[in-house]
């Protein structure tokens, strides 16, 4: 292969922000369509390519295109992460054989379904892909150049990044640090996914520190850079600490069934914040390694929250993306052609002079209402309406809040009325404040509520609330916080309150071991609220406590824009001229409020031949019907199964195991 040939192809690509328009075919590589297939790659073609930069990266963006296809820009990255106590979509009335399956956790279902294999297949295909450039830099005679350095970083960050979504989506699966060669044996069994974790982690300790900073590198925060590497450190190490779905079905850290003492393969060597070389090797080792990197990164590259947190959002549907900010690094889409954010997830625009919306993930009514009233990320992230028009807004159902975080309405470009998918808007991997929870969490661990783990916290509230509250819902909220047990709890809600809708609270729910306690808590607290709105067991104190929340929204229309009366409670005082929404603009009814039922629709009226009576919201039953257990205790089935093609072609692989539910009742 001649280098002029390259240069075509990638000129004919037109590449934007290095997410590439078209897809690229890596013409020395596999040309497969499943991961267990292979073509031989010429060595002298790979050796050629890798003796310059120019061809190199454009290797490497190979692998950054892989974000532009359909599996990730809307299945893996947020759709798929749902049902949680944060990010909720009801489901239909049964099993549909779609990705209403997975948000209702009966995935297991989902054999044969596309989407699943087209995930499977693509994220082996980026992984392959990785394996070629790092092998290729790493045998290259400028292997040693800074930009080359660079290159190789981004390939283990990304391999890293790929394989954390199918361990998180999968479970075990099988483990390649090889690019696929001819004559190689590629049906392997699967992996334990600590193993995986802990290569990775090992990978981005070695590369890290040749890597550039965002601030030094003209990409900036659109491609993987050292702070996002460290950033990524701490998060798999997280994970290698917490919890995951063996193969007999239940949740365990690496500790209760592996030799993670003597087995070397499950340990890390790195270099401690004394100097000192030390190997993580249990749980509590990692929760240290953790807490090392974020350290680590904050004495390298400190920097202030935003202060708007809204702000951060806004500047990814406006194309900016600064660096020594909020994001470490963000997925590039390109402008008005690619990505699926203010599409799929973002603020519902049934119609407007830049398009239309599909949302596929909405906000939990109990999300909503967990928000202080002074938070401010709480209207930055719910959206209680949906657009109309460009300026007229309709209320959102209780049960259909999306995320106001992303809103295709503030593209500065027009992308037409006709437009749907392909909003160019960013999607954010890691954001600065992450790296401040994922510190106070792993601090924690090791040593309680310490001083630093308190001013980690602190500093993502202080962004979070306005000045003149910060003595009581800052400092003294913080310092209440005693024990170890009660600082974790306010890390889960912090990490739910900041992250809401950008796709991080599945996977931390897992970790963290608390996925079937969550569901139950919202399942319950749902089914109060509905009683307590309708005056239903005032009596039991569950229900009580919610008897000041919001039957219904009062609200006026001022020029197509909706102000509400009350957000969260019941008004101090009913409004007197009330109207139905459909005459509000009449003649006469200028100051006129219209009524929504709010928290009146988490219990439902049913007519029978047997009377009147109401139970559970459809919402409740079904958006969780794949987790039966009503204590909390066992195992959410939270896994998806490997493909039916992958497995059909292959004699190793299958779905036993895992907590998979194959049975729809």
């Amino acid at each position: 292969m001649k280098s002029i040939t390259i240069k075509k192809i990638i000129e004919q690509m037109k590449i934007s922000k290095y997410i590439i328009k078209v897809m690229l075919l890596f013409l020395f590589i596999t040309g497969c369509n499943d991961y267990l297939d292979v073509e031989a790659p010429s060595s002298f073609d790979t050796d050629y390519v890798f003796s310059n930069k120019e061809d190199a990266k454009m290797m490497l963006m190979g692998v950054y295109q892989l974000f532009a296809v359909d599996s990730y820009t809307s299945r893996m990255s947020n759709v798929w992460m749902q049902n949680t106590d944060v990010e909720v979509m009801q489901p239909g009335q049964n099993p549909d054989g779609s990705r209403r399956d997975v948000w209702s956790l009966q995935g297991g279902l989902l054999t044969g379904f596309k989407d699943i294999s087209n995930a499977w297949q693509e994220n082996y295909l980026a992984i392959d892909r990785a394996n070629q450039v790092i092998e290729g830099i790493n045998a290259s005679n400028i292997s040693s150049d800074p930009d080359m350095r660079m290159f190789l970083g981004e390939a283990y960050a990304l391999r890293a990044y790929r394989y954390f979504l199918l361990t998180n989506f999968f479970g075990d699966v099988p483990y390649f640090r090889t690019s696929a060669k001819a004559g190689m044996e590629l049906d392997i069994p699967k992996t334990d996914k600590n193993y995986i974790y802990t290569g990775s982690i090992q990978d981005l300790v070695d590369i890290e520190s040749d890597m550039y900073f965002a601030d030094e590198y003209s990409d900036g925060i659109e491609r993987m850079n050292r702070e996002f590497a460290i950033g990524m450190i701490t998060r798999l190490s997280l994970f290698r600490a917490g919890y995951g779905m063996t193969i007999d079905g239940k949740m365990q850290r690496a500790d209760d069934y592996l030799e993670v003492e003597s087995d070397e393969k499950l340990h890390v060597k790195y270099t401690n914040q004394e100097g000192n070389e030390v190997v993580a090797k249990t749980y509590k080792d990692y929760y240290q390694l953790a807490k090392t990197y974020a350290l680590k990164l904050i004495e390298l590259k400190d920097r202030e929250l935003n202060p708007s947190f809204a702000k951060v959002f806004r500047n990814q549907c406006e194309w900016i993306a600064p660096v020594n900010d909020d994001v470490l690094f963000e997925v590039a889409f390109l402008a008005a052609n690619g990505g699926d954010v203010g599409w799929c997830v973002g603020t519902a625009v049934n119609n407007s002079s830049k398009g239309s919306t599909t949302i596929q993930v909405n906000l939990a009514p109990t999300y909503y209402f967990s928000f202080d009233d002074d938070d401010s990320r709480r209207d930055a992230t719910v959206s209680r309406v949906s657009y109309e028009s460009d300026v007229d807004e309709k209320i959102s159902g209780i049960t259909g809040m999306a995320t106001s975080k992303w809103n295709r309405l503030w593209l500065l470009s027009d992308p037409g009325a006709a437009s749907s998918k392909g909003t160019g808007i960013n999607w954010p991997l890691m954001r600065y404040s992450d790296v401040l929870l994922m510190l106070a969490e792993a601090e924690n661990e090791l040593n309680g509520p310490s001083s630093v783990a308190k001013e980690a916290l602190k500093r993502v509230r202080r962004r979070a609330f306005p000045s003149e509250v910060h003595g009581a819902k800052v400092e003294t909220y913080v310092d209440n916080l005693s024990s170890k047990d009660d600082f974790f709890e306010a890390i889960v809600d912090e990490r739910a309150w900041e992250f809401g809708g950008e796709g991080l609270r599945k996977f931390d729910l897992v970790r963290w071991n608390n996925y079937g306690k969550k569901i139950v808590e919202t399942k319950k607290a749902l089914t109060n609220m509905g009683k307590a709105a309708h005056g239903f067991e005032l009596e039991n104190p569950d229900v009580a406590q919610y008897i000041n929340y919001a039957d219904y929204l009062y609200y006026q229309v001022e020029g197509g824009k909706l102000v509400f009366l009350n957000t969260k409670y019941k008004p101090d005082a009913i409004p007197e001229n009330i109207v139905d929404v459909k005459e509000i603009d009449l003649p006469g009814n200028e100051g006129a409020f219209v009524r929504a039922n709010w928290t009146r629709n988490l219990f439902k009226k049913v007519t029978d031949e047997s009377g009147e009576y109401y139970e559970e919201a459809d919402y409740t039953v079904r958006s969780w019907r794949g987790y039966k257990d009503d204590t909390g205790l066992s195992p959410v089935p939270y896994l998806l199964p490997i493909p039916i093609q992958t497995i059909s072609a292959s004699e190793v692989l299958n779905n036993d195991g895992y907590g998979h539910v194959f049975s729809a009742n």
